[in-house]
């Protein structure tokens, strides 16, 4: 672990910004040249619903709406795209925090935390877009015709699939803390019935206003946080106590005699 000063962390932790910064702003040019093909990559399972059901179509309202949708996507997709390069920002902050040991251990998750973020965008586009849509389309009256702002869905659906990515690294981040001490399976448990509550909260404020589609994304959350206790308790755990065993060996041996 190098140590370093308050003035040294906020010091690199303003360069990582600066970085991070950086590489979302070309990423957004990147991905704003590609807009046409990202919109229509987005608007694919909106488009299945709509046609399957016969029962709509996707509309701009305003002379801006498309520029401006256009943008918003563009801010959106850059997080995903330069995803890789990011991450990487994070864990050069991240890696003179921890010990040898703690950093030989939490680098593999870094890979599998990029694994976890584009699973999450697919589990939003294959599977919750697809349900979501169909269940909207078929709930309430039947014999109307939907007109879909494409402005809005664009920007919700962009978000939705960033946000989803972004919660797909809540075990990862739990194997994280736990290598750093931060938390033991003993206090994820004990904290369990308190984050289950926040997991209804967050899918409650950015779902419709339905039980079937807020269910949909919080009993993910639920799964995803009893994976987290598990991996702390069988990856974790175990790892930091033989480093402690190994650490008292080497304590004993190096004794006076």
């Amino acid at each position: 672990m190098k140590e370093m000063t308050l003035v040294e962390h906020l010091e690199e932790l303003r360069s990582t910004i600066i970085r991070v910064g950086l590489i979302l702003f070309v990423s957004f040019f990147v991905a704003y040249g590609l807009g046409e093909y990202i919109a229509e990559f987005l608007l694919t399972p909106l488009r299945g619903a709509l046609g399957a059901k016969a029962s709509g179509q996707i509309v701009y309202l305003g002379l801006l709406d498309k520029v401006l949708a256009q943008l918003q996507v563009a801010f959106w997709t850059s997080i995903l795209l330069s995803s890789p390069l990011w991450f990487w920002q994070v864990w050069r902050f991240i890696r003179p925090g921890l010990y040898t040991h703690e950093a030989r251990a939490v680098a593999p998750f870094l890979v599998v935390g990029f694994f976890l973020f584009w699973s999450g965008v697919a589990f939003g586009y294959y599977l919750v877009f697809p349900v979501t849509f169909e269940m909207l389309m078929a709930f309430g009256v039947g014999e109307v015709q939907a007109m879909i702002s494409l402005r809005d869905y664009l920007v919700l659906a962009s978000k939705v699939l960033v946000f989803l990515g972004v919660i797909f690294q809540l075990p990862n981040a739990m194997i994280v803390l736990g290598f750093m001490g931060v938390v033991t399976k003993q206090s994820l448990r004990k904290w369990r019935r308190y984050v289950y509550v926040a997991f209804g909260a967050v899918a409650a404020t950015i779902t419709p206003p339905d039980i079937m589609t807020m269910s949909a994304l919080w009993l993910p959350l639920v799964v995803l946080y009893e994976f987290g206790i598990w991996a702390v308790a069988l990856i974790v755990h175990p790892y930091l106590y033989r480093q402690h065993m190994k650490s008292d060996s080497s304590a004993k041996s190096s004794g006076p005699d």
